[in-house]
């Protein structure tokens, strides 16, 4: 294990870079300064998570001007029916695959109803000896409810009780949690120890060339193998190897078979078995 620690360490390296990062939704929370306004840039960004990667920053982008500079104060400041007939009519023609406009309304008077609560990060925390997972769930289950049934929605809304990989809300509980680079930090209360890979098609296929995870599926399951091999390389902060896993394959740096000279120069080559 210390081996691949010291391989994931030299991926991180290479892939821990501004240019990585400007190809990653993460960046558009970003580019809010303040904290309220990066929560909500983070909550559409990370249900809008999907596709190539270039077109959907570019929606999540489109979908969030119509709230200004300072989204969350357009949020709070406004009755939720002038929220819907101001955004309605501004994201009347927008699409983003399975999500349209009115998708986005709905979730971010979601956020509205959420942080007029206890918070957006106290709906998400385990009470009493429940898990994480189940805290999840029971937000998941919630919204169901109160959200519209469409396509999109039903999209953003996968529960991990289910067997769901949840990549989108992992990838978001990650945003908000987690301290280190890139992430975002702004969660103090939410278990770290918790924080599970969020899993798509290039973690999945690269987690099983080095032997992250031996599972087939994409599933939940795979996403706790995962996080639990990459626990034992670094016990405190599993997850800072997730941004290098994934961009190695979102940015096409990993072709799916092993061969030189290619893939010579990966810091993961040695441990591959890529194409086997």
């Amino acid at each position: 294990m210390t081996r691949l620690r010291d391989q994931l360490e030299a991926l991180r390296l290479r892939y821990d870079t501004d240019a990585a990062l400007g190809l990653d939704p993460i960046t558009v929370a970003l580019a809010y300064d303040d904290p309220r306004d990066r929560e909500v840039a983070a909550w559409l960004a990370a249900s809008l998570a999907y596709g190539r990667v270039a077109p959907m920053l570019t929606a999540i982008r489109v979908a969030l001007a119509p709230l200004g500079a300072n989204p969350a104060a357009f949020l709070r400041g406004q009755s939720e029916k002038a929220i819907r007939v101001a955004l309605g009519k501004a994201l009347k023609e927008w699409r983003w695959r399975f999500h349209i406009g009115a998708d986005v309304v709905e979730w971010l008077l979601a956020w509205k109803r959420l942080d007029a609560g206890e918070g957006l990060e106290s709906a998400f925390l385990p009470k009493g000896e429940e898990s994480a997972d189940v805290a999840l769930s029971r937000l998941v289950q919630r919204l169901r409810v109160e959200l519209p049934g469409t396509y999109g929605l039903r999209f953003s809304l996968p529960d991990p009780l289910e067997g769901s990989a949840c990549k989108r809300f992992r990838m978001f509980l990650r945003w908000m949690a987690r301290e280190g680079w890139p992430d975002l930090g702004l969660w103090k209360r939410y278990p770290k120890a918790a924080l599970v890979i969020p899993v798509d098609t290039h973690v999945a296929r690269i987690a099983r060339f080095v032997r992250l995870s031996t599972r087939a599926t994409p599933d939940g399951r795979m996403a706790e193998e995962i996080t639990a091999a990459l626990r034992r390389c670094d016990p405190e902060d599993p997850l800072k190897y997730d941004f290098a896993l994934s961009h190695l394959g979102i940015l096409g740096d990993c072709p799916g078979v092993k061969r030189r000279p290619g893939c010579l120069p990966c810091p993961l080559y040695a441990a591959c078995r890529a194409g086997r």
